[in-house]
């Protein structure tokens, strides 16, 4: 049987797809985050890969997948890590984008995962190589007004309300970055953010991190590079997302911390009306205006909206939309339209 190299989307920072490289199994010990490694698909699954170019590709027995060591503890989803694979050298794709680890908890809900196999590290003239051998770094101050969207949870409509969002700045003419500053990685939201009509897009994989599960200062280090990164791109609105919750450990609480006075409008995104009172007492955030899940329905945003006394707005309802760009625009010293 021939196998096939796929790679996944946490390589689209490299120059790997299209040249030479060679595979060479590095010691357990020696191993670290972010490393590029190649893993054999060991057990068929449906779940696809998620391609550089954002596409998505089913991947079968004997296929080469080439992907990066990483971290990930979603609520909803898979926990597990690539301190956790064994001597075996068994392993999953965490997410679709190649986020290599051992499976350690999964929901009864999420299909089973690719499992595979470890075959060795990505080496280029016998020297491995790893993401953070890829990453970019800016230099630029940030000057422009940060619309900073956080939530209770995966999955509470973040991603959808950055992409609203996106088109009202774009409506007005304003160049708009989208970004997410935190998460496990995934190409496919912030090219969501890009087909919304944001100008320039990044996250944290381009400053060579799997995912934004690292030590505080690690992470520092990485966020100011990826801020440089948007302050080059002179823009003049950001839509950043901070993916999870701050209370989990992504190091969403960092990314608001290193932001500080440059969020202009925070927006939360919840999972319930509930929720949004969870946040604001567990982290002392107060948002300027709550959307996803918890705004579903009218009786919903008006629940959220008595519990926190923070507008509710529902992103999904068109006609809802423009209370939500009302308060943004105040947020950002715009004039109303």
């Amino acid at each position: 049987m021939n196998s096939r190299y796929v790679f996944a989307s946490l390589t689209r920072i490299s120059d790997l797809e299209g040249r030479g490289f060679e595979v060479e199994a590095v010691a357990r010990d020696r191993w670290s985050n972010g490393d590029y490694v190649v893993a054999e698909v060991t057990k068929h699954s449906t779940v696809p890969v998620e391609l550089t170019n954002g596409r998505m590709a089913e991947v079968y027995r004997g296929d080469l997948v080439v992907g990066a060591l990483g971290r990930r503890c979603a609520t909803l989803e898979a926990v597990g890590s690539w301190e956790d694979v064994g001597e075996d050298g068994i392993m999953h794709a965490l997410t679709g984008a190649g986020l290599f680890g051992r499976l350690t908890s999964a929901s009864v809900l999420l299909p089973r995962l690719v499992e595979l196999g470890y075959r060795g590290h990505v080496h280029l003239d016998q020297v491995r190589v790893g993401m953070g051998d890829y990453a970019r770094s800016g230099s630029a101050s940030l000057e422009a007004p940060v619309v900073l969207i956080a939530g209770t949870s995966m999955s509470a409509g973040k991603t959808t309300t950055a992409r609203a969002l996106i088109r009202q700045m774009r409506a007005r003419g304003l160049r708009t970055v989208g970004a997410k500053l935190t998460g496990a990685g995934r190409y496919r939201d912030i090219l969501t953010m890009r087909d919304a009509g944001a100008d320039r897009i990044f996250d944290f994989v381009d400053s060579g991190l799997p995912s934004s599960i690292c030590p505080e200062d690690e992470y520092r280090i990485a966020l100011r590079g990826l801020l440089g990164l948007i302050g080059e791109a002179d823009p003049q609105a950001v839509i950043a997302e901070a993916g999870a919750s701050p209370l989990e450990p992504y190091n969403g609480g960092t990314a608001i911390d290193e932001l500080g006075d440059r969020v202009a409008c925070l927006v939360l995104a919840a999972a319930d009306p509930y929720s949004v009172v969870g946040i604001e007492r567990a982290f002392g955030m107060r948002a300027d205006a709550v959307t996803g899940l918890a705004t579903t329905t009218a009786a919903a945003c008006r629940l959220a909206e008595r519990l926190s006394g923070v507008p509710a707005v529902n992103v999904l309802d068109r006609e809802a939309r423009p209370r939500l760009e009302q308060i943004v625009a105040s947020k950002l010293g715009l004039s109303h339209n």
